[in-house]
This record gives C-alpha cells, structure tokens and sequence, in this order.
C-alpha cells in the first residue's frame, strides 16, 4: 500500500437503501452519504429492486462522500462492499442490463417451487450441503423463477449471454465494467447452490433448481483482492476491490466476535441472529442455518445464524402504512404513556415467519385488542416483537446446537432505542452490548478490505476504539418475563399453519 493511500471507501447496500462511508485507518468515519432506494410490490408477497437505480445511488453516494471530504480517489486504499444477501437478479453480459429487477430476499413468489422439492424428498439433501432449507428466502429459487418466466431468458441463456448473482456480484461486475464476476464465500453460501463443505458450486443442486453453473460467480475469500475499479468508472484512478462480505457476516466481523461461541443481532429490515462456531460447520438443526461467516486469513470460518424475516420493517410499517406515529420521538412519546402491553401483541409475518418457525404461509396479526387500546400500545406491541423474536432466535439456537452464546453484541438501527434494548436484555435474562457505532456491517468489510490489501497488518492491528458498547442489565422480575413470553408465544401459534405448531 503507498503511503498517500490513507482512506478505505465502503460501499454498504442494504435492503432499504444505499450507504457509501469513508474510513480512516484509526476506524474513524470521514464522511457518508445515504439514499433509500424504492421498494417494488408487484403481487401480494412480492418485493423487487431496480438493480440500476441501486447503482446508480452508489455512484451518487461515492461522488457526494469524496466531494465532501475534499478528497481524489488518489487517497484510497481499497474499496470494500457489504450487501443485502440473499436478493437476487441476472443480467445481460452483453447490454450490461438486468433482464428483471432483483428479487429480494423477503419476496415469497417461490414458495410453491420449494414446497414441491420438500415434498420430492430434496430437503435433507439440500440442507446436508448448504446448511439451508428449502425456503422462498434464497436465492436458487428466484433465480430459477426468473429464467423460467421472463420472455427471452432461454434465448439469451442458449447464446451464453447471461449472468447471475446476488447484489455484491452485481456491483462489482459494474465497477470493473464487465471485468470480473465474483462473490465471497458468505453470499455464495446463502444461494443453495453452494457446497459449504467443497467451497464449490454444486452441479447437483445446479440440475435441481435449473440454474446452470455457467452463469455463477467466481467464489473468493474476503479479504482476496477481487479486482480494480475500471478507470472512468468511479474515478479515473483504478482502486483495487477487497473487503465483500454479506451483511450480517460483515456485522459479525465488525463486532470482531472472532472466536467461537460469540455472537450478535442486527437489528435491520429483518434481523439476524449469528454465532460464530469456528472453523468446522455445525449442525443447528431444524431451523437454524448453517453458514459460512467468511474466508480470510487463508481459512474459512462458519456460524449458526437464526433468521428473522420482520424486525425493523414492523416499525416502518405502523409509521408509513398505519400512520400512528410520524416522527421516532414521538413513537417513544407513544410507548412511555401507556405502562404494559395490556395484552396486545402483534406477530409480524407480513412474509412469512423465519427462525424458529420456517412457516411462508403465516401472515401477519395484531392480537389481544380491547376497546381500551390506544395507539400506544400497538406501537409498544411493534416493538416487543422485535424482541421477542431475538429471544426465539438465542433461546432455539443454543437448544439445538448445544453451543452456550458466550455474549450477545447489538447493532443496526433499531438498537439505538434504548427502551427496546432494555426490554431485550430483559426476555433474554442476560447482559447486551449494544455497538455505539451505527456501521457494523460497512466496518466488518473495511476490516477485511483493510487487511487484505496491506492497510493493517494483522487482526491485532484493527481499531478497537472504533466500536465502543453501552451495556444494559435485565431489571424485569422472572414472573413478568414469563407472563411477558408466555402471550407472546400463544400469538404465534394463533398465526402458524396447522402443521407447524410450538
């Protein structure tokens, strides 16, 4: 690395938007800039993004952050990407454009598909290889819906014009114009084409969904350095690409929960609930994936990780869909006038329920009303399920793995609530760390980004006073957690499918 190389650009691309940070090597945020990116609902249960508005909004967010920070691209050192997994598109090589928006990790439009391949008899064989179960939430699926049901696909396959990927391939097929397609170990284990054992795409689990290996990614370590910036792409300075890794794996790194048994939830769109258990896959069980967390280092690392489909979105949807509330102070204002939940409690499954339950046909409901409820309590509802779910995901990850999580660290925005951390140390009956820094996943990728092209030296030479943590101690007597749970828990059931009961 050259010495005028004093910054690490991040690009962190999430479900609700756009992100692009600029970091020093003390771990300091220079400069950011962010855009929301329009959430596409075509059908009841479907949820698209336009893949060229996103990048575009990179482009935008990259060039605002560097204006700012009055600096060239000269000053780089890396360019790192964390991204929502699991969302899926393919694309033109030739045009360089999608042939259909990118299918987002919530949509549930593939349902039928995984339900016939349960009930084939392919599940324990899918789940022997990727650590996954056949659920709507990964990608082989989508992918193999849109070649199935946009018009020209077939034609476009047949002349090996096609690409596929998830949003990091996406990008970086962008950035390089064309150079590179590649992803890291942990997206590509989200897919349910990828062999977490091998660490190769599986030509069985390519016949079975109908996705030709051709049109895959390269798969590299996250620290590799993937390629460089095309010269009048971004800048007109080739900047070398390092640091990919999917959100919540990136969360993991940034909260540097390196050793097994340590772990954390970040609280986004959905929220995650990831382990590390080290350097062997383990087997969660029914409900829990198995995951790769990252390559680096010249090793591959794995977790166990509960996912939770509707966290935050629970709270954007009383805000925007329902109207009670405009403002985040005056949601608190809400929450603090009304004493106890009185009863109502509200089940997010607006597609589906994740960890523990994998059931894509529950909906969602508000339940335990009486003609005394105000808003108040609605939006308190909201809130506890978020955590509620948290105490399903550590609860069920620990029952079926047998692995004690050492301590739970906390990210992502719903965590900057105080009243909702308390309430979660509470349920879990143990201390949360709560992260200060609002950018766990966009720092995991500077980390690895950092140390893959030289910026540090070692792990030990990360910044640890750049993720500082707030802790919060359970107050709540074990009886009113109980009571608490137990509603709760009589929620869910109202809202499962017959065949999938507590």
């Amino acid at each position: 690395m050259e010495l005028h190389s004093k910054y690490i650009l991040a690009i962190d691309q999430s479900t609700s938007g756009t992100k692009t940070l600029l970091v020093d090597q003390q771990g300091t945020v220079i400069a950011k800039c962010s855009i929301e990116h329009k959430q596409h609902y075509p059908q009841p249960g479907w949820v698209e993004h336009d893949p060229i508005e996103i990048y575009n909004h990179v482009r935008h967010t990259v060039a605002e952050v560097l204006t700012s920070a009055g600096i060239s691209a000269e000053a780089l050192a890396a360019v790192t990407i964390t991204n929502q997994r699991e969302t899926a598109l393919i694309w033109d090589k030739v045009t360089g454009l999608p042939i259909y928006n990118a299918i987002v990790w919530q949509c549930q439009r593939t349902i039928d598909t995984c339900s016939l391949l349960k009930k084939a008899g392919h599940e324990p064989a899918v789940r022997a290889k990727t650590g996954l179960m056949l659920d709507p939430y990964f990608s082989a699926a989508k992918f193999k819906w849109i070649l199935s049901h946009v018009e020209g696909a077939a034609d476009l396959l047949a002349e090996g014009r096609l690409l596929a990927g998830t949003m990091d391939s996406w990008l970086i097929w962008k950035l390089t114009q064309g150079a590179v397609h590649a992803t890291d170990y942990s997206n590509a284990s989200r897919t349910s084409l990828f062999n977490i054992h091998t660490l190769t795409w599986d030509e069985e689990l390519s016949s079975l969904f109908g996705v030709p290996l051709s049109l895959l990614p390269e798969v590299k370590a996250s620290d590799e350095v993937y390629g460089y910036t095309a010269e009048g792409e971004l800048f007109n300075h080739a900047v070398p690409i390092s640091g990919v890794i999917g959100d919540s794996q990136g969360a993991l790194f940034g909260h540097q929960c390196l050793e097994s048994g340590t772990g954390k939830a970040t609280y986004g769109t959905g929220t995650s609930v990831l382990m590390n258990v080290g350097l062997q896959p383990v087997n969660g069980g029914e409900g829990i994936v198995t995951t790769i967390a990252w390559g680096a280092g010249g090793k591959v690392t794995y977790a166990l990780e509960a996912v939770i489909r509707t966290t935050g979105d629970s709270i954007k949807w009383i805000r925007d869909n329902m109207g009670l509330f405009s403002s985040f102070e005056e949601m608190q204002q809400l929450i603090d006038n009304v004493a106890d939940n009185e009863g109502v409690y509200m089940v997010p499954a607006f597609v589906g329920m994740g960890a523990p339950y994998w059931d894509p046909y529950a909906r969602a409901a508000i339940v335990g009303m009486n003609r005394g409820t105000k808003k108040g309590h609605i939006v308190r509802a909201a809130l506890e399920s978020i955590a509620y779910q948290v105490k399903d995901a550590v609860d069920f990850i620990q029952q079926q793995s047998g692995i004690v999580l050492r301590h739970l660290r906390t990210d992502g925005g719903a965590s900057s609530n105080n009243w909702l951390m308390q309430f979660q140390t509470d349920m879990l009956g143990a201390t949360v760390n709560r992260s200060t820094c609002a950018e766990l996943s966009a720092m995991g990728s500077v980390y690895l980004g950092g140390l893959g092209t030289g910026y540090w030296n070692a792990i030990s030479d990360l910044p640890q006073q750049s993720v500082e943590y707030q802790s919060y101690e359970p107050s709540m007597s074990i009886s009113e957690r109980d009571r608490h749970y137990s509603g709760w828990q009589r929620a869910v059931r109202s809202v499962l499918g017959s065949d999938n009961q507590m």
